[in-house]
């Protein structure tokens, strides 16, 4: 029964990980940015001969590298599959893109549209996978251990952590085009709505939550009559 409860926590875990993906795929297919958490990857599969998605796992394993930095070898062992989870992840965002290989959004507001669907698929695959209590991908490891040793609001560490990402995907894409490329208005509008998507999911999935465990609690009540 344990274990068939894990297999399913797993199962949902990585149907998250598939809708980030997803998400993913479809802010960057918008053609107006990608998101705060792809610049960098992004940014480099412009560049170098190397997918969207493998250099996203290239990137999740420096995140796990850089959280056995900070916690000076006292890293749990289970954190380490933080590594698989980005290779999957990459894979994910591979497969997204893939899938969405022909969606074109030729008009501006189409382009807006498929920005603002993707990241509220973003936004519902963090949920997902939070709510799966398994493992953090190494995004969210990397900022919960930099919340923990500045002691400060893992909310806040997060849009900083977002926007230093941009920056260096800036900075990257300077240095390899002399031009801003894959950072446009896009990148922008889903650092803003992604974080507010997600506390819209949250507050639904709690309240549906909360609404099963009421009626479950009901039906007990009523057949104990």
């Amino acid at each position: 029964m344990e274990f068939m409860n894990l297999l399913k926590r797993y199962f949902i875990f990585f149907a998250g990980l598939f809708l980030m993906g997803l998400g993913i795929a479809l802010i960057t297919k918008a053609d107006i940015g990608t998101s705060p958490i792809s610049s960098v990857p992004y940014v480099l599969s412009l560049k170098f001969p190397l997918s969207f998605g493998m250099f996203t796992f290239v990137i999740c394993i420096l995140f796990v590298l850089l959280q056995a930095v900070l916690l000076r070898g006292r890293m749990p062992l289970r954190d380490y599959l933080q590594i698989a989870v980005g290779l999957i992840f990459g894979y994910f965002v591979d497969a997204g893109m893939a899938v969405l290989s022909h969606a074109s959004f030729p008009d501006y507001w189409e382009k807006i549209i498929a920005l603002v669907a993707g990241c509220f698929m973003l936004a519902i695959g963090v949920n997902v996978q939070i709510a799966a209590g398994t493992v953090l991908n190494p995004a969210e490891g990397i900022v919960k251990v930099l919340a923990d040793r500045t002691k400060a609001e893992f909310g806040n560490v997060k849009m900083i952590f977002d926007w230093s990402l941009v920056a260096i995907a800036l900075l990257l894409s300077l240095l390899a085009f002399g031009s801003m490329q894959g950072l446009r208005e896009g990148t922008v509008i889903s650092a803003l709505l992604v974080g507010q998507f997600v506390k819209l999911v949250r507050r639904i999935m709690v309240n549906v939550s909360s609404k099963r465990l009421a009626a479950r609690e009901g039906y007990k009540l009523n057949e104990g009559l």
